[in-house]
C-alpha cells in the first residue's frame, strides 16, 4: 500500500526540511518531503531572481556592482526563510499540531 502524501508529510522531520531550505536553499527541503509543486515554485522563483539580477546587472557601473549583490543576496535568503517557515508549519499543520 502506498502512503499519502499526508502521510509521507506527516513521517518527515519538519526541522530537516527547515534545515535544508536554508543551509543549500532553494527548496532542498521540499525535495526531503516530496513536495514538488512546492519545489519546482522555489527553483522557478529562485531562477527568476537570478535572472532579473542578470539583467540589471548589464546596464549598471562599478560601483552599483556591490549594491546589486547584496540586493540579490537579501533576496534569496528571504527565499530560503520563507521556504524553510512554510515547510516547518506544513508538518505542523499535517499533523494536527497547529
Amino acid at each position: 500500500m502506498t502512503p499519502t502524501r499526508e502521510q509521507i508529510l506527516a513521517a518527515s522531520a519538519g526541522w530537516v526540511a527547515v534545515v535544508l531550505n536554508v543551509i543549500p536553499g532553494l527548496g532542498a527541503g521540499y525535495l526531503y518531503q516530496r513536495r514538488w509543486k512546492a519545489y519546482w515554485i522555489t527553483s522557478a522563483l529562485a531562477t527568476a531572481w537570478f535572472v532579473a539580477g542578470a539583467v540589471l546587472a548589464q546596464s549598471a557601473d562599478a560601483t552599483a556592482e556591490a549594491q546589486n549583490q547584496l540586493v540579490g543576496l537579501i533576496g534569496l535568503l528571504l527565499l530560503a526563510a520563507v521556504t524553510a517557515t512554510e515547510a516547518g508549519l506544513a508538518v505542523k499543520r499535517v499533523r494536527g499540531n497547529g
